[in-house]
């Protein structure tokens, strides 16, 4: 019986082996500036439509902030980013990623939340939690930089890509090595394989999207006319406000402050220099 199972399993991997080539080999796109290969399999139409319905429910259910000068500072500055980020890729003639996005601005009124988020397409909220970290338009606009950032680089979709096939992958594993991995989970009452993954695959490609976003994000608060050199006080109040109590790195899907604070130190020199702010173009 073990024989035969055996041989299942390997029928099984193979065939999926030859499927996943198929889907994943033509589903690779590119991230904008840094050149990364990512993996793209959702149709960005379809994700961006799911980010505007859940956008509505969240202005739905959340409260609003009602300071409308705050609230049009953000606008302000979202707007000079957007035109700096189109400006900047009709300026090397390639197509704008930002091209299909309908951006949309919300202040929630939250001061426990240090947040803000971009969905793709381009929707932002700004929790009024960050604000007393950013404490200007330049630390806005690094906040906001960043967070656009991830929007202009895909990483939901790739996240969502990712998900798929690990998923899937997790089973094949599984599958692979004989029902272990998930008799193991129920013999200790915890999903193991949903740990392992975590530490060894989510976390790390977690920390590495977070870090691309602070690095494009520099870019395109740099192009905007933004000062970024206050990307640094921003993280070191950051720091402040953990209080010690910020997780270790590895436990995390973000790089850790001093990580950060040491490659924006290391990257707004050259930022400076390679991407000035940009007039519009159009």
């Amino acid at each position: 019986m073990s024989k035969i199972n055996n041989i299942n399993r390997r029928k099984f991997l193979g065939y999926f082996g030859c499927c996943a080539c198929g889907i994943i080999i033509p589903a690779c796109t590119t991230v904008p500036i840094t050149e990364r290969r990512q993996l793209s399999i959702f149709p960005e139409a379809r994700i961006n439509k799911q980010a505007a319905q859940l956008y509505e429910r969240v202005k739905l259910k959340t409260k609003l902030s009602t300071d409308k000068n705050q609230l049009n500072e953000i606008k302000e500055i979202g707007s000079k980013i957007e035109e700096a980020v189109s400006s900047y890729f009709a300026s090397i003639n390639q197509r704008d990623p930002t091209y299909n996005f309908q951006w949309e601005y919300i202040l929630v009124d939250n001061d426990k939340v240090k947040n803000a988020w971009c969905m793709p397409g381009g929707k932002i909220a700004v929790f009024s939690g960050i604000l007393e970290i950013t404490k200007n338009k330049h630390g806005l606009a690094a906040v906001m930089g960043h967070e656009i950032a991830h929007a202009v680089a895909k990483h939901s979709i790739e996240r969502a890509s990712r998900a798929l096939l690990l998923n899937v992958g997790t089973q094949i594993v599984d599958i692979a090595s004989g029902g272990k991995i998930s008799s193991a989970s129920r013999a200790v009452g915890v999903d193991v394989a949903g740990i392992l993954r975590s530490i060894g695959i989510d976390n790390p490609f977690g920390r590495k999207q977070e870090t691309e976003a602070d690095y494009l994000g520099l870019i395109f608060s740099s192009l905007a006319g933004y000062d970024i050199r206050e990307s640094v006080k921003i993280w070191e109040r950051m720091k402040e406000s953990y209080k010690g109590k910020e997780p270790p790195e590895w436990m995390s899907t973000h790089p850790s402050s001093d990580k950060r604070i040491e490659s924006l130190r290391k990257w707004i020199p050259e930022i400076i220099f390679n991407y000035p702010p940009i007039k519009k173009i159009g």
